[in-house]
């Protein structure tokens, strides 16, 4: 066994803690389904709803650097757009976080995330390109977004399906994605702290040892990525979000 911060792990335990932080420095500088694929790895140490606070101040810290690095390249026309409606999204999370189990968590989350790649196929393969203009699209993706987020950390398939819909470039796309991420899991934390009480001191100085991690997943993603054509970077999308989404099914 090892013991960190009242925390205690089996070696196997330790290993996907370990892999979690890796994978989301990865998600954050635009290996998006990596971050989804985290999760189900965090959850089988910690269970759903603590597992949404362990990771939150990893995904902060991802966050940094992936908005250091790709911060001149957000779209900020849409994310004004997106702010409010996460916010109400993230309220609505906490309330019914806080009644459900985790079985049921990972149903709602399998649902949201397979209806958001249906769509993003479909868009993809359908000849109307027309992007969504109307403040409806922002709004329900927006409240979306931030619920998933609250709930499972798992925002990503909508925000890419919001962001894949309004025809963004590689670079643009990552760093709205960024900016949206890190503002809107800031906000998230005193509801963690206060409401949930899954973020601890505890907890926080595990979340510190995880640095390192994630600045080698965050340098390995932007190597990637920086290798990866424009045209075909959607696809890749839509693909590493099909991987994660059978990854938490399973």
């Amino acid at each position: 066994m090892i013991e960190l911060f009242s925390f205690q792990f089996t070696y196997l335990e330790f290993g996907f803690f370990l892999c979690v932080p890796f994978l989301i420095g990865m998600a954050k500088t635009g290996i998006h389904g990596a971050g989804m694929a985290a999760v189900p790895l965090l959850a089988l140490v910690f269970g759903g709803r603590l597992s949404s606070g362990i990771m939150l101040p990893i995904l902060c810290i991802a966050d940094i650097f992936a908005v250091a690095y790709y911060n001149r390249h957000a779209n900020w026309t849409h994310l004004g757009k997106l702010f409010p409606w996460a916010a109400g999204g993230v309220i609505l999370g906490t309330y019914v976080g806080g009644k459900i189990d985790d079985q049921a968590f990972r149903m709602i989350m399998a649902v949201i995330i397979f209806v958001s790649l249906a769509i993003m196929v479909w868009r993809e393969k359908s000849t109307n390109q027309h992007i969504p203009q109307g403040i409806w699209f922002a709004a329900l993706l927006g409240v979306l977004g931030g619920f998933t987020t609250m709930v499972g950390n798992l925002a990503g398939s909508v925000m890419a399906l919001y962001l894949l819909s309004m025809r963004l470039p590689k670079n643009e796309f990552i760093g709205t994605a960024a900016w949206f991420f890190m503002i809107v899991n800031l906000f998230k934390i005193p509801f963690h702290v206060f409401a949930w009480e899954t973020i601890t001191l505890d907890s926080f100085l595990l979340d510190l040892t995880s640095i390192p991690a994630v600045a080698l997943g965050a340098f390995v993603g932007i190597t990637i990525v920086k290798k990866i054509p424009e045209q075909y970077y959607r696809w890749f999308i839509i693909a590493t979000t099909a991987l994660a989404a059978l990854m938490m099914v399973l």
